[in-house]
């Protein structure tokens, strides 16, 4: 199969980007992949594709940008000029731009693809209406909502136009079978970046490092995290350090140098700023609990897939998707209520004073986490192109048949 992926990918600073890279990353070692041509939004000099084995299989071509209004003709030029055998779109809503007309004409492209023909498939990262708009950053106003909703349901049908949509939550399916009565969902998880070896789940003498990763500024919030802290730290005697990595959110540009700002009298409070890949490892291997101070959620969690790969026991607000990955894939954590700092401190506590249900927590985190490994993902997704593939193929032969009995 000669396949195309459009997305960002790394350098690029739109979402997803992490994910696209290791779709890419196992994709290329799939042995029914004899070509992977990506369609992305960085200079294709610049796209990292330094894999030691496969790196043949790749071609890459930078055809669209965000916010750009002219990427469903740049994309579909692209397609039209490489002709896949199949296509995958690794989208949410804010994919190709955060403004309205760029974001809506880029979701119209799985549509397109599928009446030209070329079996598609979106694997759609989050949907609106399991979206709190509010806590999420996007509005509190009431008719903003309702304006962002009817744009967010108009956005779904066309990309319910794919052959099919994945989803990497239960609830997604539900959801979008029930409101827009779709036939084409299925669920596909997440999956886990990297498996490991078997973790040692012992960490670093010293301070103990509590570490949260992602974009800041709009539902994850920092400052939560610092002041259940420092709660901690004034009825302990261990000295804890507060790792914060990662970047603003590019919707809230400025927001970390702020917080820096803010608390720039608090001892041991690290902010790594963006983290390499190649840094990933020793950040989460280094940590003794991976803290989600977020006030809603937008979809399946990378970062607690990652930390689960790496053994690493968590602290997680008990709604949304990171509740639904609890009950479906066996992550357990302690949870603590959203923006209650007394709550967070209780539960970053619980794990660091007790070594042994800290590290039960990790291995079950690592047994949840090794049971999706990105590989089997990418298997589930060639299943479904064959699937499609296999259709369209059926429903010529059958146009074909019936034109031969009528005539």
């Amino acid at each position: 199969m000669k396949l195309a992926i459009v997305t960002a990918y790394p350098p690029s600073k739109v979402t997803l980007n992490e994910y696209a890279y290791y779709l890419v990353k196992h994709f290329r070692k799939h042995q029914d992949v004899s070509e992977l041509i990506l369609l992305i939004d960085v200079p294709s000099e610049e796209a990292d594709i330094h894999f030691e084995e496969e790196a043949s299989k790749i071609s890459v071509r930078h055809c669209w940008n965000f916010n750009s209004y002219t990427n469903l003709f740049t994309v579909m030029k692209a397609i039209n000029e490489v002709k896949p055998d199949a296509v995958l779109f690794n989208l949410q809503f804010m994919k190709f731009g955060d403004k309205k007309i760029p974001a809506a004409l880029g979701l119209l492209l799985p549509g397109i693809c599928k009446l030209k023909g070329i079996p598609t498939i979106t694997l759609l990262h989050n949907i609106l209406e399991q979206v709190d708009l509010k806590s999420a950053g996007f509005t509190s106003n009431k008719i903003m909502q309702k304006v962002y909703n009817f744009i967010g349901t108009t956005l779904t049908r066309f990309i319910l136009a794919s052959d099919t949509v994945a989803v990497t939550i239960s609830k997604y399916v539900e959801v979008l079978n029930e409101k827009y009565m779709a036939k084409n969902v299925k669920l596909i998880p997440h999956g886990t970046f990297e498996i490991p070896e078997t973790p040692n789940y012992n960490i670093p003498e010293g301070s103990l490092k509590v570490m949260t990763f992602g974009k800041f500024g709009t539902y994850k919030k920092v400052e939560i995290l610092i002041e259940a802290i420092e709660k901690i730290r004034a009825t302990t005697n261990r000295a804890i350090e507060i790792v914060v990595a990662g970047t603003d959110n590019p919707n809230v540009p400025g927001y970390l140098k702020s917080v820096q700002e803010t608390y720039k009298n608090v001892p041991q409070l690290t902010f790594t700023g963006y983290v390499a890949e190649e840094d990933v490892a020793g950040l989460f291997e280094e940590s003794a609990v991976v803290v989600f101070p977020y006030t809603s959620t937008t979809g399946s969690s990378g970062v607690l897939h990652q930390a689960g790969s790496y053994g690493k026991a968590v602290v997680m607000p008990d709604l949304g998707d990171l509740s639904i990955l609890v009950k479906e894939e066996g992550y357990r954590g302690e949870f603590f209520t959203p923006e209650s700092v007394d709550s967070l401190a209780t539960a970053i506590q619980s794990i660091l004073e007790n070594d042994a249900y800290r590290i039960s927590l990790g291995k079950a985190n690592y047994n949840a986490a090794t049971a999706l490994p990105m590989s089997k993902i990418v298997d589930m997704y060639m299943d479904e192109f064959n699937e499609i593939i296999d259709r369209k193929v059926s429903g010529v032969f059958d146009v074909a048949w019936r034109k031969e009995l009528v005539g």
